[in-house]
């Protein structure tokens, strides 16, 4: 995978740019509910973890 290390002399190879350099988004849409990591089920609906479904803002 990519390392947060770099050879240009116009960036550094340390700090939250360095890092933003070598995210990658993640998105669960059309998961079903079995392959989903536990805190983001249906079933953890009392986890206290705000959940946006539909455009409606929910704590769980």
């Amino acid at each position: 995978g990519p390392y947060p290390a770099t050879s240009d002399a116009r960036t550094t190879s340390v700090g939250s740019l360095a890092i933003d350099r070598f995210l990658r988004p993640v998105s669960y849409q059309n998961l079903s509910q079995a392959v989903l990591p536990p805190e983001l089920r249906d079933t953890s609906a009392n986890d206290g973890v705000p959940r946006l479904r539909d455009g409606t803002l929910t704590l769980g």
